[in-house]
């Protein structure tokens, strides 16, 4: 693994970058309190799959402009996108914003940020629909309304995948997430 400094703005990025050089590379984005480290079993099987991973040590203070700006000086102009929690969130608005930058979209336990949460906030009613193929990943059965809502703000492919029993999709259900992602960066 590589770790990389990577100059954002104001702020300075620790970023995990590792994997075989690959055409396909994969941005994963940790939820908030996270570091990299929650996608280690996801990286490896991402890994296996010839996949190139880019991980920040950590969101905070990172938003969609710093995002973007790390895949610049990180000079990667497409990219597969996924995130966990806060940083599905986070890539929701990457992927409704930023129309040709990401070919693929994977989260886990966010809904689309026009759709309520499990606690009825909307984040931002006026979010654009995703034009890209996305999975979304929930933990159990309480998600599914939020998640087949998030279905109508999706306009390609969109597929919801129900982990019943599990606390922590990129932990818990590694090999599911991974298969997810790996399946998003394929053409057919």
């Amino acid at each position: 693994m590589e770790l990389t400094q990577v100059p954002v703005g104001e702020g300075t990025y620790t970023v995990r970058v590792d994997g075989p050089e690959s055409r396909h590379t994969v941005l994963l984005l940790p939820g908030a309190g996270e570091s990299a480290s929650v996608f280690d079993a996801v990286c490896e099987r991402l890994h296996n799959s010839d996949l190139r991973t880019v991980v920040p040590e950590s969101i905070e203070g990172l938003d969609e402009t710093g995002a973007i700006a790390l895949l610049d000086a990180l000079k990667l102009p497409w990219v597969n996108l996924a995130g966990n929690r806060e940083g599905a969130a986070m890539a929701w608005l990457l992927a409704a914003k930023t129309f040709g930058r990401f070919a693929s979209l994977v989260v886990a336990d966010c809904p689309h940020p026009a759709v309520p949460d499990l606690d009825g906030v909307v984040r931002e009613s006026g979010c654009a629909p995703v034009e890209m193929p996305t999975t979304l990943l929930i933990r159990n059965s309480l998600g599914r309304p939020m998640a087949d809502t998030s279905g109508r703000h999706v306009y390609s492919d969109f597929r919801v995948v129900q982990l019943d029993g599990v606390d922590s999709v990129p932990q818990g259900a590694a090999a599911e997430m991974a298969t997810e992602i790996v399946l998003r960066t394929s053409s057919w």
